[in-house]
């Protein structure tokens, strides 16, 4: 019986919920642009229920039981003697998640011989060593577009947020005070600011279409331009690279893939190049940016806030600097994985699984890797290379 390891997140503290807030979420049928949402042959669970933890399964154990494979799902993912780490070696297929991501590194790939299927449940493959994969002739797909809107309201929110400098204006209100002056010391208006995103696609694009109506100027670049038309609907500027944005810009969204080209894009020099003063919001990848010299940007003030939900590894050690450092807005990485994202997710985890098993073609667009090299949504975002390095520092985590 061959093997299927699903790495998910731990259930709530209390306990996976007895019922929940509403009662479900709205059906979506297709995408902004027209992709239709995921459409497997069933699901194996109620849309709204938590799917991501390790209860929820992603309501794919009667499924794949019917199909003659075992499930193991755990969240015991980092270290030598992980639960992950034992199983991997018997594992047909890895099932992961951006906001938990068993990391894939080309060590572990090494010593998984009959590893053919990576799936990611969401969008962002980065956890995979893409490079080891190609030469391993592994299949690597994701749920393209399936929480892109989800991580595009989180950006809106963020940015609101540390504009408006809502959250200690909060945190004075559960502290009995009244502190009026403190709370708009550090407020502003978003109008009039210029506001830009580093890269345009399926997210960055869905924020920019957002941000529109509060009548700021809107910023872009990207290494694949938009089409004029498109351009002139947005009403955005187009910048060719990301120095030339963040020189203009009063906040800065990042909304990138991490590969190669992309780790540590934000650096020392490149937040020395933005404004005294500006936000820098990534819900993309923690590695796109230097941490420390983040960290530094917002002590001296050279950065307002720094906002996101990605860190660099997942889950982040206690002392990693983001956790203490002034101003900024950091959850741990929820923006992809709300109730009404998992949903989809799920469901296209399915599809995917469903085509595999049947040995249909999958989904172009939810292609990473295939064949050898990188293909559909892959070939568009992603390079050839390795940015999973030094990932093992996560099982600082559970031991720290």
């Amino acid at each position: 019986m061959a093997n299927v390891l699903c790495v998910l997140y731990d259930d709530p503290v209390d306990g996976y919920p007895p019922s929940y807030a509403r009662d479900g979420v709205p059906a979506i049928a297709r995408y902004h642009g027209g992709q239709s949402t995921p459409t497997p042959e069933a699901i194996g669970f109620k849309p709204g229920e938590l799917l991501g933890s390790v209860s929820g399964e992603l309501g794919l154990r009667e499924f794949l039981q019917e199909r003659g494979r075992r499930l193991i799902v755990t969240s015991d993912k980092d270290g030598p003697e992980s639960v992950f780490e034992r199983e991997l070696p018997e594992a047909e297929i890895v099932i992961s998640q951006p906001f938990w991501p068993a990391y894939l590194t080309a060590e572990r790939i090494a010593k998984a011989p009959k590893l053919k299927l990576a799936l990611t449940a969401g969008i962002g493959s980065d956890h995979v060593d893409l490079q080891a994969a190609i030469e391993h002739g592994l299949t690597v797909a994701e749920v393209t577009y399936s929480n892109s809107i989800s991580v595009a309201e989180h950006v809106v929110m963020t940015i609101l947020a540390l504009v408006r400098n809502y959250i200690p204006s909060y945190q004075w209100v559960v502290d009995g005070g009244w502190n009026i002056a403190d709370c708009v010391s550090r407020s502003y208006d978003l109008e009039g600011m210029q506001v830009g995103t580093v890269a345009a696609g399926r997210i960055g694009s869905a924020v920019l279409r957002r941000l529109g109506p509060f009548e700021v100027g809107l910023h872009y670049t990207d290494r694949h331009r938009l089409p004029a038309e498109v351009e002139e609907e947005l009403g955005v500027t187009f910048h060719p690279n990301v120095e030339s944005l963040v020189e203009v810009c009063d906040v800065v969204t990042i909304n990138a893939p991490l590969h190669p080209e992309t780790e540590n894009m934000f650096d020392a020099d490149l937040l020395a190049r933005m404004k005294r003063g500006s936000y820098l919001i990534n819900t993309a990848r923690g590695k796109i940016c230097d941490r420390d010299a983040v960290a530094r940007a917002c002590e001296s003030g050279q950065l307002a806030g720094y906002a996101g939900d990605v860190w660099f590894p997942q889950p982040a050690p206690r002392d990693h600097p983001w956790r203490s450092m002034p101003h900024h807005g950091m959850t741990p990485h929820t923006s992809g994985t709300s109730l009404s994202a998992q949903a989809r997710y799920a469901a296209g985890t399915r599809e995917i699984l469903e085509c595999w098993l049947d040995g249909r073609p999958i989904r172009e667009e939810y292609l990473i890797v295939d064949g050898g090299t990188l293909a559909g949504a892959g070939a568009h975002s992603y390079s050839e290379g390795d940015a999973t390095g030094g990932s093992e520092e996560a099982a600082r985590f559970k031991s720290g």
